[in-house]
């Protein structure tokens, strides 16, 4: 198995589009600024494409868009404005947006990320379920991933990865799960069309899931074209 990065993404603000980087810095929070800040209602919960128990759906956060300059997200209107994460000016333009007092917080005491810091995608998953779903989209983007794996194989071969160590670059990784989907891959984003097939395709045929969980054991970079590599355990 050979395995190179093909992209790498982070997302500063949760929910909101991301920035394809040709580097990154991984620690046990995963991408250096990733998901770092989140919008945030009266109540604590997260905006998201859902609502659950954390969080509060919140229609159209993907016309939002974020990127890091200087170590200050900024996000971008769909008017073409930026405004710094946790300004007051982004605060009002989202609190009139959606009828309801909402903020841009920076991550606390509880992380921002759902079930581990990274996640990962091959292409040959995105390849087994574009066979699948013939007339759909299938794009990278839909499942923001922080790392695409370029990976010439036939079907989910990441799935069989879990529980296992890897370099990847300079940082040390660990694939912790499978990563369960959502209904945020059937949103619309950019030029990519509402499509409830997509979840509806992963549910029935890999238990909801695409792509994979992982923590970061050792600290490092990560670049373009990096290799990744299976470590004893």
């Amino acid at each position: 198995m050979v395995a190179t990065v093909a992209e790498l993404w982070r997302y500063p603000v949760k929910s909101l589009l991301g920035e394809e980087v040709d580097e990154v810095e991984m620690d046990e929070r995963g991408v250096a600024g990733d998901r770092l800040y989140a919008v945030t209602d009266r109540a604590g919960k997260l905006g998201s494409g859902k609502t659950t128990s954390r969080f509060r759906r919140l229609d159209g956060l993907f016309e939002l868009r974020a990127r890091t300059a200087a170590e200050q997200p900024l996000v971008t209107l769909p008017d073409g404005r930026e405004l710094a994460a946790g300004s007051a000016e982004l605060d009002a333009f989202l609190s009139k947006r959606y009828a309801d007092e909402l903020r841009v917080t920076r991550e606390d005491t509880v992380p921002h990320h759902d079930a581990a810091p990274l996640h990962l995608l091959t292409t040959s998953s995105l390849e087994w379920l574009a066979r699948q779903l013939p007339a759909s989209q299938i794009d990278r983007r839909r499942f923001r991933p922080n790392v695409l794996l370029e990976l010439a194989a036939t079907g989910l071969a990441e799935d069989a990865w879990v529980g296992r160590r890897f370099a990847l670059g300079g940082a040390v990784i660990r694939v912790v799960d499978r990563t369960d989907r959502c209904v945020m891959t059937t949103n619309p984003q950019s030029e990519l069309p509402k499509d409830p097939a997509v979840l509806r395709a992963v549910t029935e045929l890999n238990d909801a899931c695409l792509g994979v969980f992982a923590t970061v054991e050792q600290a490092g970079v990560v670049r373009i074209g990096d290799r990744l590599e299976h470590l004893s355990q």
